[in-house]
């Protein structure tokens, strides 16, 4: 009786497949990750906090109103250095 186990006594071309399946599988737990708890975060070897403020941060806040004018450069300035004595920021540059 010839299964697909057993053709001719070897396992047969069936054999090839299981390497494809479980290539399959990986790739779907990986995507199913990327998609759900992977999301936002830039993927799992990526540090939580980021260099560049995002959201309503304070810092972020203060770029967009100097960027729509509603401030000028010096007071911009002068606002960003409180911020960095109070809440501190880790990204490189800046006011100095």
């Amino acid at each position: 009786m010839q299964t697909l186990a057993n053709w001719d006594g070897g396992p047969g071309p069936w054999i090839l497949f299981f390497p494809l399946i479980w290539a399959a599988v990986v790739f779907g737990v990986v995507t199913v990750l990327r998609r759900t708890i992977w999301r936002g975060r830039r993927g799992p070897w990526r540090a939580m906090s980021d260099a560049r403020p995002t959201g309503d941060s304070p810092i972020a806040l203060l770029g967009r109103r100097f960027a729509s004018g509603e401030i000028d450069e010096d007071e911009y300035w002068r606002r960003l250095s409180v911020l960095d004595e109070q809440f501190g920021r880790t990204g490189k540059g800046g006011a100095a």
